[in-house]
């Protein structure tokens, strides 16, 4: 039996060849692979994208979304959770919205936005609760645990754009719900709080940056006074996943 030995400028040439015949390096990038993995199994993904279509490709660091979301705010989830990522240099967005949407301030429109904002925060119960609007006034029926978790759903709901009236009919019940034990990760947690901030009518002006580390979030910017500040920090507290707020931002 003969022992062959391939020079290394041959197996060079070879790797070369290969290359230039299929189009592809034969070793994708490891980096590029832990970036698409990281999507994928992050926390907003898995919850609040999970019926969405959304493929993730990452080529040196430049991320493509393609794919269909039912909400227009999924598109801005979905970037804002994949743009934290480690390695990640740029976002593409190209997601496409499917679906019948509900016009600007309508009521249904009123309605995704609050029921978008209920689903961000943890010491309310999203699927809990029922939320109907007409007219601009919202109901909110179904169960609560106690009256400061009615009471928080009720003021949440209010800040919502669009709002005028809510009517809070929820019923005060001890429910079996857990909560999931996921692990939220950072990166979604810096996307959550960037939503819920958007959302809230008080907070949706504001040039806020947010950063997490380990759970812990950390916000600059500027706010017009202190009790606008302090409303950040509450409403960032209450995000799935948010351990501590280290409130940096400054006061005009």
């Amino acid at each position: 039996m003969r022992n062959f030995k391939i020079a290394p400028s041959t197996a060079i040439m070879a790797y070369a060849s290969m290359v230039m015949l299929t189009g592809v390096p034969v070793l994708a990038s490891d980096a590029d692979h832990k970036i698409e993995h990281a999507a994928k199994t992050s926390y907003n993904f898995k919850t609040h994208l999970k019926d969405d279509n959304i493929k993730v490709d990452a080529k040196d660091g430049v991320v493509t979304l393609t794919g269909t979301v039912a909400r227009e705010y999924h598109k801005f989830l979905a970037q804002e959770t994949v743009a934290g990522l480690p390695g990640v240099k740029s976002v593409d967005n190209k997601l496409g919205v499917v679906g019948e949407q509900p016009a600007e301030h309508s009521d249904g429109w009123i309605t995704m936005k609050v029921k978008t904002v209920l689903a961000f925060h943890k010491n309310v119960s999203a699927s809990g609760t029922d939320v109907t609007t007409k007219n601009g006034v919202v109901t909110l029926t179904g169960k609560a645990d106690n009256l400061s978790q009615k009471q928080l759903t009720g003021e949440y709901a209010k800040d919502v754009e669009g709002v005028i009236e809510v009517r809070n009919d929820l019923a005060i019940a001890k429910s079996n719900r857990r909560t999931l034990g996921d692990k939220v990760d950072d990166t979604s947690i810096t996307a959550q709080v960037k939503s819920t901030l958007l959302f809230h009518k008080s907070t949706s002006m504001l040039a806020t940056k947010v950063s997490t580390l380990n759970g812990v979030v950390s916000l600059h910017g500027e706010a017009k006074n202190a009790a606008e500040r302090d409303l950040v920090t509450k409403l960032v507290e209450d995000i799935h996943g948010v351990q501590s707020v280290h409130n940096r931002m400054t006061v005009r």
